[in-house]
C-alpha cells in the first residue's frame, strides 16, 4: 500500500495538473508531463510557439518538433513516453488493479474479497486490513467507504480555479496572499 502511494506520488503524477499521468509524454530533458498538459502551458508561452518547439516548465528546455506545420495541439503527439514511465503506469496506474480482492492481502499471496475502499490510500481492503488500517495512527482518520452495502463513496468537495477551471486550488503564494492552482503557480507566480 504504502510503495504504491509513494511510487504513484512520486513517479506517475504529472507535476502540472498534479493527477495520475494521462497519455505521458517525456520530453528531451526527461521531464514527463501530460500530454494536455505540455500542450496547454506551450500555448500560453510565445517563444516555444515561435520556436516551433514544445517547452519544459521545469527546465525550460525546448524539444523541437519535426513536423512543425501542424497546430500546436498535435506538435505533443510526436513525443513517446519513457519506457521506464510506461512500466510503471502499467504496473502501478490505480486503474490497474484490481478492486475485488484486498490489496494488502494479495502482497502476502492471498485472495480475500474486499469489504472496503480507502478513498485516501485509493486501496481496497479485507475486514481484518480495515481493522488493521483503523488501528494505525496515520490512517485512523481517513475515509473509507464500506463495498458491503450501497453505499455512495463520500468525496470532499475541492475548490478549483476560476481562471483554470479543470484545476483544484492546491497552492498558497505567501507573497501575494492568494490560493492557486499548479498553472497559475507555474505561469505567474515564478518570482514568487
Amino acid at each position: 500500500m504504502a510503495m504504491h502511494k509513494t511510487l504513484t506520488d512520486n513517479f506517475l503524477t504529472c507535476s502540472i495538473c498534479m493527477d495520475v499521468f494521462d497519455d505521458p509524454c517525456t520530453l528531451v530533458c526527461y521531464h514527463t508531463f501530460c500530454r494536455k498538459c505540455v500542450v496547454s502551458y506551450t500555448e500560453t508561452r510565445p517563444e516555444a510557439i515561435s520556436a516551433k518547439s514544445l517547452l519544459c516548465p521545469f527546465c525550460r528546455k525546448m524539444t523541437k518538433v519535426a513536423d512543425s506545420n501542424r497546430p500546436v495541439e498535435e506538435w505533443a503527439q510526436e513525443v513517446k513516453p519513457s519506457f521506464l514511465i510506461q512500466g510503471l503506469m502499467d504496473s502501478f496506474a490505480p486503474c490497474s488493479q484490481a478492486t475485488n480482492n484486498c490489496n494488502l492481502c494479495d502482497e502476502d499471496g492471498e485472495t480475500t474479497p474486499t469489504n472496503a475502499w480507502c478513498v485516501e490510500c485509493n486501496v481496497p481492503l479485507c475486514d481484518g486490513c480495515l481493522k488493521a488500517h483503523r488501528r494505525i495512527p496515520a490512517s485512523r482518520h481517513h475515509d473509507v467507504s464500506d463495498l458491503s452495502r450501497d453505499v455512495k463513496v463520500k468525496k470532499r468537495r475541492k475548490r478549483m480555479c476560476k481562471e483554470h477551471p479543470d484545476q483544484r486550488i492546491q497552492f498558497y503564494c505567501k507573497d501575494c496572499k492568494k490560493l492557486q492552482c499548479q498553472s497559475c503557480c507555474i505561469l505567474y507566480h515564478r518570482k514568487c
